[in-house]
């Protein structure tokens, strides 16, 4: 690599001495290189008198060979250099639907941090939430707890959300004020497609507190078919508060559970495929949690 970076200077500056600057090197470093080429070429790479240096037809001929390719290797090394550090490259997010808005402090601060990082969206579906984290598909997700899957990494954000019991204008409790857990056992909530049991009953429990079971609806794979079952009176959800303000419909009713624990929000991440730039995510996320708690910060 050395020989072929003073090759290509040279040829660039046409002058030893300031391809010598250029490099670190000594002039005599320089010539002595040229000549060795022009040794295992089998022929002059440059015309040279006492004032000039110009490129032999030869020696245009292998600039114009090796100059692509040595941008090519010396921008890879770079940037991969860059990506060690958690500075550039792609960070391929998983979040449902308008919820990423929940994380808009967390975006600005990791840019700010990492101006050459660049953050890919894509969606997950509330049915399936770690399928495209198990397949690799996205690097970390951002989903309620809890996630106990083995080999993933989680790190529980500050952001928590009240439960509301989704429901159509239709249903019966669309009148009431609130519901409570009990009342679960007297409908039927969506079922999802692939959710792990422990991040569904944390939404939809499989009894009430006295043990009754509840039933299951029909089941869904999308956040767009559950809405439409709930919508149509086949069955109920329960969702977190920010729901209504993203999807308020008037086919939908929105009712406070008065005994539901809160649901908490984490990121997580495949432990094996952890990276700099995942680990940056994550820093930034912390960090944004204590700068929202501290008006200082």
């Amino acid at each position: 690599m050395r020989e072929i970076e003073i090759f290509l200077t040279l040829a660039e500056e046409l002058h030893f001495s300031r391809t010598a600057e250029r490099l670190g090197v000594s002039p005599g470093r320089v010539s002595q290189s040229v000549k060795k080429q022009e040794r295992l070429i089998g022929g002059p790479l440059f015309d040279r008198t006492t004032r000039t240096v110009r490129l032999s037809p030869l020696g245009e001929q292998l600039y114009q060979a090796l100059e692509r390719g040595h941008r090519q290797i010396t921008e890879g090394i770079e940037a991969a250099r860059a990506t060690a550090r958690g500075t550039r490259g792609t960070l391929t997010l998983g979040t449902m639907g308008p919820y990423s808005l929940q994380i808009e402090r967390t975006l600005e601060l990791f840019r700010a941090r990492h101006p050459d990082a660049r953050v890919r969206h894509r969606e997950i579906q509330p049915a399936s939430p770690l399928d495209l984290l198990l397949s690799g598909d996205v690097d970390l997700v951002y989903v309620w707890l809890p996630v106990e899957e083995p080999g993933l990494t989680v790190v529980p954000t500050a952001h928590v959300s009240e439960l509301l019991l989704m429901v159509g204008a239709g249903h019966p409790f669309a009148r009431r004020e609130a519901v409570c857990l009990e009342d679960f056992g007297d409908c039927a909530v969506v079922e999802g497609g692939s959710i792990p049991s422990t991040m569904e009953e944390a939404l939809n429990p499989r009894r009430t507190p006295s043990g009754r079971p509840v039933p299951r609806g029909p089941r869904v794979t999308t956040w767009q078919e559950a809405l439409s079952v709930v919508a149509s009176g086949q069955a109920v959800a329960a969702v977190p508060a920010e729901t209504p303000r993203f999807y308020a419909w008037p086919s939908l009713v929105y009712l406070p559970i008065r005994d539901a624990p809160p649901c908490r929000w984490a990121l997580a991440w495949r432990t094996a495929a952890a990276t700099p730039l995942i680990r940056a995510y994550a820093e930034a996320s912390a960090d944004a949690d204590r700068f929202r708690d501290d008006p200082r910060a």
